[in-house]
């Protein structure tokens, strides 16, 4: 920060001795050591402010071009999906999109709640099927243990 030499300080010594005297130089130089390290941490800690402050910006701005770059993705990634219709000018129209997105998560919900009722189905099955084998083995049984206590006797 300050290029001082060494001469530099031999003068700023002398001048402080003349000055103030063998007595109080002591004190005088620990009261403005004190002194610069005050200084020293607050401009270090206006420094982390800063770069934290620039930091959290940068970061800000990187998200706000992620989620740019992923809507765009996501748009494209619909317009493939519910394709513009013959004739259709996207540079004319900018709402179109919007109806074809609307109409696409209702798809999107009715497949939802279709594969709901088909997974709810399959578990009701599978659940019957198990009882009633359950309940075929459970007869086994008893029918096998009729006939072992109908053949002791």
């Amino acid at each position: 920060m300050f290029d001082i030499g060494f001469s530099e300080l031999l003068v700023v010594f002398v001048v402080g001795l003349l000055i103030l005297g063998p007595e109080r130089l002591p004190h005088a130089a620990k009261t403005a050591g004190l002194w610069i390290r005050k200084i020293r941490r607050s401009i270090n800690s206006v420094q982390r402010e800063i770069n934290a402050q620039l930091d959290h910006e940068e970061l800000q701005q990187k998200i706000n071009e992620t989620n740019q770059r992923l809507l765009k993705e996501g748009q494209a990634i619909q317009n493939t999906i519910t394709p513009y219709p013959e004739g259709y000018d996207t540079k004319k129209d900018a709402l179109e999109p919007i109806t074809a997105v609307q109409s696409a998560e209702e798809k999107a919900d009715t497949a939802a709640v279709e594969k709901e009722v088909l997974l709810s189905t399959a578990y009701e099955s599978e659940t019957m099927e198990k009882s009633d084998s359950t309940e075929k083995q459970a007869m086994d049984d008893i029918k096998k243990t009729t006939e072992t206590t109908t053949s002791r006797t």
